[in-house]
């Protein structure tokens, strides 16, 4: 038993440089999930002319094969049995399918039928998503791995969580301060309105998940020795694996925190689907100003980033989620709820871009210090899960984790496409064309939508009772089990 705990405890403290390897990995999803959130919608809908609806539609076929890709990954990555180990040969074959399939989601043919448009998207969302899936899922499953500690793995996934944001940002303020100003022109006075635009966008967002993907697979690699090995070999069949998935995640905390997360990410994606159309139209900004709006993301990733350990700390994990989620769940769509009731200054001034400016930067700061929050609680289920079973599965729930934070993103952006549609947003619109009582519709619709969708998380995942005492009683018995195997009388 001495020697299991020993074990343990040289898990605890992974280097700086493993974490930061580990959470650079993330700026590959963030890139790709800053796209594929904050533009694709737009960019269909008001650059390419397609109805919205139908962009909403194509991104709902693609979540149907994230619910069958994803466990599947995840169970073959807890199993896999190669000299690279569990998750690092995933890391590398995902790495330029997923770059290659983000560049091209971006260049549609010209002069394609809107039936055409539907299918290529459709097409390109199901390779990028099932790629990414095979990167992020075996990546992000090494956060339990890398250390048993309670207080540590939300350190580690604050690396995680900060350069996923950081990086997805950065992407979003270069869009907005560097490619969209060079390709405005007399014609199309907004290069955000400008296709040509997308392609630059396209080839830097490439290279720049590319890049992100082979840094954290080559920065962790070294560690693949310390890492766990595959269990025995079984021969399972297709029912037989489902039923292990089943056995692996079954649980209240478990069915709470998904549920919950569900239901966060569609509200992200909500916000995230509509964020430039607020900007754009509702709040009447400038390219520039949206560029400052967006920058104020990276003082947020600082802030959740190191707000999250010591919640952890000083508050525990399901008990810090919960009152920071509140705060920033309430707080997140208030500036729109405002002017809808008319006690904000008007468009075009200095004063309502403060406001815009600030409540967003600590609100968006919240929230990313609320996922850090459950996705730490998600890697205190692995050691429930091994107990109940006596396996190892942390491909398997972090595969939950990874089809959460897809499905409900990608959810929430359908959930924008009937929102736009109800409001009476037209397709091609330019700034400046949606008349004020469209505008009211649009935040009349989306208040109490993504309110419903953020108050259902704080109550749902009050249900999750995995805290402090029990993981760490959880660690005991498992030690104990193991000295027990490995010295029987």
């Amino acid at each position: 038993m001495a020697k299991a705990i020993e074990q343990a405890a040289d898990k605890a403290a992974p280097s700086l440089w493993t974490k930061f390897a580990y959470g650079f990995g993330s700026v590959a999803y963030g890139t790709k999930d800053a796209g594929l959130k904050y533009f694709l919608l737009l960019f269909y809908s008001q650059v390419m002319g397609m109805d919205s609806r139908l962009v909403s539609l194509a991104i709902l076929v693609a979540l149907i094969f994230d619910a069958v890709s994803d466990p599947i990954v995840g169970y073959w990555s807890d199993n896999l049995r190669s000299r690279w180990g569990r998750r690092h040969p995933f890391m590398y074959a995902a790495a330029i399918p997923v770059a290659v399939s983000y560049y091209f989601i971006w260049i549609p043919p010209s002069g394609m039928s809107e039936f055409a448009m539907f299918w290529y998207v459709v097409v390109l969302a199901i390779v990028i998503r099932t790629f990414i899936t095979i990167y992020e899922t075996p990546s992000t499953a090494l956060a339990p791995e890398l250390t048993d500690d309670y207080d540590e793995r939300s350190s580690i996934l604050s690396f995680r969580y900060f350069f996923g944001w950081f990086g997805g940002n950065a992407m979003t303020v270069i869009a907005f301060a560097v490619i969209f100003p060079a390709f405005a022109t007399a014609a199309i006075e907004n290069g955000q309105f400008n296709p040509d635009a997308y392609e630059r966008y396209a080839l830097l967002g490439s290279c720049v998940i590319f890049i992100a993907i082979m840094v954290s697979a080559l920065g962790t690699h070294s560690y693949i020795p310390k890492l766990r090995a595959a269990p025995p070999k079984r021969d399972m069949t297709l029912g037989m694996i489902f039923k292990d998935i089943y056995q692996t995640i079954a649980g209240k905390s478990f069915f709470a925190l998904f549920i919950a997360s569900l239901l966060a990410f569609s509200a992200s994606g909500l916000s995230a689907g509509l964020a430039f159309y607020f900007s754009t139209y509702f709040w009447g900004f400038t390219p520039a100003q949206i560029g400052a709006v967006t920058f104020g993301v990276f003082l947020s990733a600082f802030l959740g980033g190191a707000l999250a350990p010591i919640v952890t700390r000083k508050l525990g994990k399901k008990r810090g989620a919960l009152i920071v989620g509140l705060v920033a769940f309430v707080g997140a769509p208030m500036p729109i709820f405002l002017r809808l009731i008319d006690v904000l200054p008007p468009n075009g001034t200095p004063e309502i871009f403060w406001i815009v400016l600030v409540t967003q930067t600590i609100d968006v700061g919240l929230i990313i210090c609320y996922q850090i929050l459950a996705a730490s609680m998600m890697a205190d289920l692995v050691e429930q899960g091994e107990q109940a079973t006596g396996r190892r599965s942390e491909g398997l729930f972090f595969a939950a984790a990874t089809f959460m934070r897809k499905f409900g993103e990608g959810f929430g952006i359908v959930i924008a496409g009937f929102v736009l549609s109800i409001a009476g947003v037209a397709a091609g619109a330019q700034q400046g064309e949606l008349s004020e009582d469209t505008l009211w519709m649009l935040g009349a619709v989306y208040v109490p939508t993504i309110l419903i969708l953020f108050l259902s998380v704080i109550a749902i995942v009050s249900l999750y009772d995995i805290d402090r005492a029990k993981h760490e009683e959880t660690l005991r018995n498992l030690a104990a089990r193991k000295s027990a195997a490995s010295n029987p009388k």
